[in-house]
């Protein structure tokens, strides 16, 4: 079963990744997962907010919520520039030397597409010399080079573009021999095609709890479970990346169990009963801090969420730029959300 898991994860995986869905243009990769439900033969409930809920009835009592975002990354135009490229406004925490060279698509109004690439005002070494190297990457010094025949701000306007359209970043999803994920957005497709998985099993294996899946659609910017978790929640465990780099525990072949964040420290007691399942499944549990980071389960709280409220992921490395996972971990974390249902 576990290798039929992961067959399905991935194919998942790879086309949710390969679906464009910054922050508030959630629309097409939500569709997906609805269209993905659909084939499994359950309902989803979307929130006016455009996030979307199902449930699997449990055996026994208590009701678990697992939460996750579909939304990435991503820019909006924020003006058409003189020369016809564009000033872009950030969707999302990230530095722009990782999106420097990145191919994107500027999602026109008409529904058209139109692809570029980001660079910076001196991106010809040969043209700026030192004064690249010295360059410090900032919005004002980003834009896109549109791949259509322009160079004035008139001309760019003609094609369709305007202040407001979405821009998003090729993910670059591959798979490789070794068993490793690299793209953009694994935060948070990741989880999200493990809940899909997930759901794939409970079908046929009820779990004891009832478990409801969230997948919210404004996590990137900080409020996307402010609303919509399911009032009879008992528990919520928020499902997203956990961070690898120095100072971390957490790697790329594990889940984690992340027990404090930027928001503050998360549930002690369900940390630990997550903890005990990881043991009776065998699931080799990470614990990790992250300084720089928050999620939907701390969203939740500050909008008055009444639970105890915990954080797992799979382990993702360099988050928020061009990042790497592990099928191991990807196994882990859906063994961990099964295991604590007790499915």
């Amino acid at each position: 079963m576990n290798g039929e898991r992961m067959d399905y994860t991935l194919d998942v995986l790879l086309r949710l990744l390969a679906t464009p869905s910054p922050t508030g243009f959630t629309g097409a990769a939500v569709a997906l997962v609805e269209a993905e439900l659909h084939k499994l033969g359950v309902q989803a409930r979307h929130t006016r907010k455009g996030a979307l809920t199902w449930e699997i009835a449990g055996t026994g009592a208590g009701h678990v919520t697992y939460s996750g975002h579909v939304d990435t990354l991503g820019a909006m135009v924020k003006a058409v520039k003189p020369n016809g490229r564009l000033l872009l406004w950030p969707l999302g925490g990230y530095d722009w030397a990782t999106v420097e060279g990145e191919d994107v698509l500027v999602h026109l109004q008409s529904g058209e597409m139109l692809s570029g690439t980001v660079v910076n005002v001196r991106q010809s070494t040969h043209v700026h010399g030192a004064a690249l190297r010295d360059l410090r990457r900032e919005a004002a010094v980003m834009e896109v080079r549109l791949d259509a025949v322009t160079g004035s701000a008139a001309e760019t306007r003609a094609l369709g573009v305007g202040t407001g359209d979405f821009v998003s970043f090729d993910a670059r999803p591959r798979l490789t021999p070794a068993g490793y994920v690299k793209a953009r957005h694994l935060d948070n497709k990741a989880a999200v095609a493990v809940f899909l998985a997930v759901t794939r099993e409970l079908l046929h294996s009820p779990p004891v709890k009832t478990v409801a899946f969230h997948v919210t659609t404004y996590e990137e910017v900080g409020h996307g479970a402010a609303t919509g978790i399911p009032p009879h929640t008992d528990e919520l465990i928020a499902v997203d990346m956990a961070a690898v780099g120095d100072g971390q525990t957490s790697s790329e072949h594990h889940v984690t169990l992340c027990v404090a964040d930027g928001g503050g420290p998360y549930d002690h007691a369900l940390g630990n009963r997550l903890r005990a399942a990881a043991a009776r499944a065998g699931v080799e549990l990470r614990v990790d801090i992250y300084p720089f980071y928050s999620s939907d389960g701390t969203a939740a709280w500050r909008a008055g969420g009444d639970y105890p409220v915990a954080l797992i992921g799979p382990g993702v490395d360099a988050s928020h730029a061009y990042e790497r996972t592990h099928t191991d971990a990807l196994q882990a974390t859906a063994a961990l959300m099964l295991a604590y249902v007790g499915a």
